[in-house]
């Protein structure tokens, strides 16, 4: 199979039209565009006025993104908190369980290690070593895990792409 190619980012095409390039662009590089055209679409009208599916974009990618690029505890300290409530059920939906569960455990750990909005704003969340070392658990099996998340959201939004419209 030839490699495919990168999607520089979202440029205004249409859900049915970023499907269109399964098999010609990346998966993950289209699941990439989906969130920067569900973030502009926040912008225009208020992510409250997103659908759900939408949010679950936003959410699984926020997810991947803070994970992958420095653990939960970056998740949680990040804006990307904002999806906390929803990530766990949102996972569940896109076919990834195994994910989920890790998720929900580094979940349980923030809720009983609470952290306050002034102590992420003032850089003191990594002091406490227990909490973090928690975390670092669930990075690893987040790591390790078998679920391919970018292949579970590109399917969800295939079967979704009338609730998801940039």
């Amino acid at each position: 199979m030839p490699d495919l190619r990168w999607l520089e980012g979202y440029s205004g095409e249409s859900a049915v039209e970023l499907i269109a390039l399964e098999g010609k662009c990346r998966i993950d590089s289209l699941v990439f565009a989906f969130e920067q055209a569900m973030n502009q679409k926040a912008a225009r009208v208020g992510k409250d006025r997103l659908t759900p599916e939408e949010r679950i974009v936003l959410a699984i990618e926020s997810l991947e993104r803070e994970v992958n690029n420095g653990g939960y505890d970056q998740f949680f300290a990040n804006s990307s908190r904002e999806y906390a409530t929803m990530i766990v059920d949102a996972l569940r939906i896109i076919g990834c369980p195994k994910t989920a569960s890790i998720t929900r455990k580094a979940l349980d750990i923030v809720q009983d290690s609470p952290m306050a909005v002034a102590d992420i704003e003032n850089g003191t969340w990594e002091e406490n070593e227990d909490r973090r070392d928690a975390l670092g658990e669930c990075d690893s099996h987040y790591y390790e895990g078998a679920e391919n998340i970018g292949e579970s959201l590109f399917a969800f939004i295939k079967e979704n792409r009338a609730r998801i419209e940039p």
